[in-house]
């Protein structure tokens, strides 16, 4: 078990440097990290988050988002598959019972994993929620729906569905044991980015669910809340060490692998003032994307700590401006790897483009152009940024 941020960063840092030989293999052949994933479940990094009372280590957010920025670094679908597991816990701990808070940390400390059943296809928009739990009439629930882009379920000990009631309409998470009868997750996910992390479509046919496994969501968003703040605080991360493994991939590439240009009249590649400053602009790309990523954890921990309107609005557009920023670079970064690096890096057995995939991948899940809207009325205007979960 995971005691402090140290130890934390220490497993984190030391996983990435397992994880970062086999990473593009594993995306080439499309080989899903369950090895890896149970490697990092053995460390106890996914109990960091439990609240100390309950026998966790209780880290900031400012480790958490370094741990994800660090993993990512290295294996950018790996790191993608327990951000929900750690958005779940805190909805556990904004929302749960104290019996649930109980038994579900205590699974978590035992090297449980959540994985996650929230997003559905062919709706009118992501907040439009068709997944019904339905109650049974006698303490329990029946849970009736189609998830998509269910990242981590396949991987999953229990799958957090996202779900409205059938009487009040109501936002509520059901806490689901992956074999429970009438629930199947499927890995048909086939994008061109992100290719190891499973996230495919989970089915729910009159799943029934007692109430005790059952959260109102809904009241998160009823005052100042975190929860956007943190979930996004994590994608961030993500995009951040892809844009520090693209970077570093590109260094070694020029160090060992490139030529010089014949006009440039030196003899290696590292030595062209040219890619000296290129390397220079992503560098500042780079310590940029770290730091706002910091700086928002910081927001979000202060927010924490003191946690009102105010507080949670500047939590909120912090983790947004840090969003917008880092997966911008990351972008670029993965981009330039090829300009700087010259013909032989377009080679598919190098297999280089994987960070563009999973940059160009994970930067779709919410638009960067909204993150700047409601970062320019905060400013401008005063206007606090919504409370729907995505901020």
């Amino acid at each position: 078990m995971i005691r402090d941020d140290a130890e934390a960063l220490r497993t984190a840092a030391g996983l990435a440097e397992e994880f970062r030989p086999g990473a593009s293999g594993r995306d080439a052949r499309r080989e899903l990290p369950r090895a890896e994933l149970d490697r990092l479940t053995a460390t106890g990094l996914l109990a960091i988050t439990v609240p100390a009372e309950y026998g966790g280590a209780d880290v900031p957010a400012a480790t958490l988002a370094e741990v994800f920025r660090l993993l990512a670094s290295a294996d950018a679908s790996l790191a993608q598959i327990p951000q929900s597991h750690f958005a779940y816990v805190n909805v556990l701990r904004q929302q749960g019972s104290d019996e649930q808070r109980a038994f579900f940390f205590g699974e978590v400390l035992a090297g449980r994993r959540f994985g996650n059943a929230q997003s559905e296809a062919g709706t009118r928009h992501l907040q439009d929620i068709r997944t019904r739990l339905t109650a049974a009439g006698d303490g329990s629930y029946l849970l009736t729906g189609v998830k998509n882009y269910s990242t981590g379920a396949l991987f999953a000990d229990w799958i957090p569905v996202l779900a409205r009631t059938g009487d009040d309409d109501l936002l509520h998470v059901a806490y689901v044991p992956a074999d429970a009868p009438g629930l199947t997750v499927t890995d048909d996910w086939d994008g061109m980015g992100q290719r190891t992390t499973a996230s495919g479509t989970v089915r729910l046919e009159s799943v029934r669910v007692p109430e005790a496994h059952v959260v109102p969501h809904h009241l998160t968003f009823t005052g100042p809340q975190l929860h956007g703040a943190i979930a996004q605080l994590l994608h961030t991360a993500i995009d951040a060490g892809i844009a520090a493994g693209a970077l570093a991939e590109a260094v070694d590439f020029v160090r060992t692998r490139s030529r010089p240009w014949f006009e440039s009249g030196y003899d290696t590649a590292a030595e062209d003032p040219l890619l000296i400053q290129r390397f220079g602009e992503l560098d500042l790309r780079r310590r940029a994307a770290d730091a706002l990523l910091a700086t928002a954890a910081h927001a979000v921990d202060a927010a924490r700590a003191d946690l009102d309107d105010d507080s949670a609005a500047e939590a909120s557009v912090a983790v947004a401006a840090a969003k917008a920023y880092a997966g911008s670079a990351a972008l670029e970064i993965a981009d330039a790897l090829f300009e700087v690096s010259g013909t032989r890096a377009a080679l598919d057995s190098l297999n280089l483009h994987r960070h563009w995939r999973d940059a160009r991948t994970h930067t779709l899940h919410d638009p960067a152009r909204w993150k700047i809207q409601h970062i320019g009325r905060y400013v401008l205007n005063g206007t606090r940024p919504p409370r729907h979960g995505l901020l």
